[in-house]
C-alpha cells in the first residue's frame, strides 16, 4: 500500500452560510485520512502514545484549492508519505469527488513531526514505527527529508 483513501461525506457542519465546505475543514478531512491511513497500517496513535510516550504533531501544512465541495457530496481523501526522517515525516494529501477521483478539490502537503508527548519536544520516532512507515512510504521517494 502507497496510497491510501478514505472517504468522508460533507455534513453540514463542514459548510458555511452558503453549503459549501469552509475552507479550513479540508485540513480537518486530511487529518481524519492520516489517522486512518496509521488505523491501517496497525498503528493506534492512543497506544503508540501509552506505549512510547511520543505523538504526532503538525508542523506545517500547505493546501492549494481547486473547486468547491457541497453539502452531502462524498468526498475520497488520499494520503500518500512522501518524505521521512528520524523525527519527522511528509505526506501529499488530496481530496477529491469519490465518484470521480480526477476531479480534485484541493491538495496539500502535510509535514508532522515526532515530540515527546509530556514536553513536546522533538525527538527520534521509536524505530518500530519507522520500519512500519517505510513498508507504506512511495516506492519513488527513495530519500529521506533532510528535516529532522
Amino acid at each position: 500500500m502507497n496510497r491510501f483513501t478514505h472517504d468522508i461525506r460533507v455534513y453540514w457542519e463542514d459548510t458555511d452560510a452558503g453549503a459549501i465546505v469552509f475552507y479550513a475543514n479540508y485540513l480537518k478531512f486530511m487529518e481524519r485520512a492520516r489517522t486512518e491511513w496509521l488505523r491501517h497500517m496497525g498503528v493506534q496513535q492512543q497506544q503508540l502514545r501509552d506505549d512510547t510516550g511520543g505523538m504526532f504533531v503538525v508542523t506545517e501544512t500547505q493546501v492549494r484549492y481547486h473547486r468547491p465541495a457541497r453539502l452531502d457530496d462524498l468526498l475520497r481523501v488520499s494520503a500518500e508519505l512522501k518524505h521521512m526522517g528520524q523525527a519527522s515525516i511528509t505526506l501529499v494529501q488530496q481530496v477529491a469527488m469519490a465518484d470521480d477521483p480526477t476531479r480534485k478539490l484541493a491538495e496539500g502537503t502535510i509535514r508532522i513531526g515526532w515530540v515527546e508527548a509530556a514536553t513536546l519536544r522533538p525527538t527520534r520516532m521509536p524505530a518500530a514505527l519507522l520500519g512500519t512507515l517505510e513498508r507504506h512510504r512511495a516506492p519513488s521517494t527513495a530519500e529521506t527529508d533532510p528535516r529532522p
